[in-house]
């Protein structure tokens, strides 16, 4: 076991780190670039159980520190993830891979991770709970504990790999939500999503993107994940994923002591595709100046 070695939900990992979802595509891309074997794992794009083409454009807004973005869950479909991005991924990548899933009903969810469960190359199914409920008025299933429980229920009830769910920052009680979702079998939670956030164009004096609102990530949203993160972990007995803002080592050490087990780059790897190559190579070194021998010994460190 080297010093970058965690174990999240029962899988080993050489290292912590995992580009989040919507921002490495299906990994084969990023493998043109350098061996993405180097990575912990990675987390594959958003992926519902039909097609979807995604929001009107555009979708993407710049913003100091940050991005915003509405890009939809663009995706294929599960099926055609299954039988064509799966086996173009097997050819670069050797590791398990981290299942992304999203959904708009419950028996969307349970579709798309039943038949996700079946492939080998799955390791864990993080299931984003972000997404508009159509039969609950278009509110988030993260937003309250009862619909992020029974989410999780029902993913739970046709899978056997490790389930993790994503949860939103959009809440005023992200706590609560979280325990729901230990309570009702989650293997794992995930956090933070995209915060909401908007631009104006000052020549049009309208949104800049065409549904008005998007995700806001990038650097400017660490602390407030870091603080997310601190309170859940503390909250529940499952092992967290940290993510939002993170961008070097120093920031993966941060997220660390605030109690993730793995940290996912999300934003980052939309300016420099490298990042997370370069943040694994720089952890030794950091982890040195601060006197750090193991990751895993520093988890939730700063409770």
């Amino acid at each position: 076991m080297g010093r970058l070695n965690v174990n999240l939900c029962g899988l080993d990992m050489d290292n912590p780190i995992i580009p989040a979802s919507g921002t490495f595509g299906f990994g084969y891309e990023f493998a043109e670039l350098y061996d993405i074997n180097v990575l912990g794992t990675f987390s594959f794009k958003g992926t519902t159980r039909d097609p979807r083409f995604g929001n009107p454009t555009p979708r993407i807004a710049e913003c100091p520190m940050g991005m915003i973005n509405a890009v939809g869950l663009q995706n294929p479909g599960v099926e055609k993830v299954i039988s064509e991005e799966l086996p173009k991924l097997a050819k670069c990548f050797d590791k398990k891979v981290m299942a992304n899933v999203s959904g708009f009903s419950i028996e969307d969810y349970a579709y798309t991770c039943e038949k996700l469960d079946k492939e080998d190359q799955v390791g864990w199914l993080e299931v984003n709970v972000s997404c508009p409920n159509v039969h609950g008025g278009g509110m988030s299933f993260g937003t309250s504990p009862e619909a992020a429980a029974e989410v999780t229920r029902a993913v739970k009830a046709v899978t056997t790999k490790p389930v993790i769910i994503k949860l939103s920052p959009n809440v005023t009680d992200i706590v609560s939500i979280a325990r729901a979702c230990e309570e009702a079998g989650a293997d794992g939670i995930s956090l933070i999503n995209t915060l909401l956030g908007m631009r104006i164009d000052l020549r049009t004096k309208k949104p800049v993107i065409a549904n008005k609102m998007g995700g806001f990530s990038g650097p400017a949203i660490l602390p407030v994940a870091l603080r997310m993160v601190y309170q859940v972990s503390s909250a529940v007995s499952i092992p967290v994923v940290g993510m939002g803002g993170v961008s070097c080592a120093e920031d993966v050490i941060e997220m660390m002591l605030a109690g993730a087990t793995a940290v996912e780059v999300g934003a980052a790897n939309l300016v420099d595709p490298f990042v997370c190559k370069t943040i694994i190579e720089e952890l030794p070194c950091v982890m040195d100046k601060y006197g750090i021998k193991n990751l895993k010994d520093i988890i939730g460190g700063a409770h």
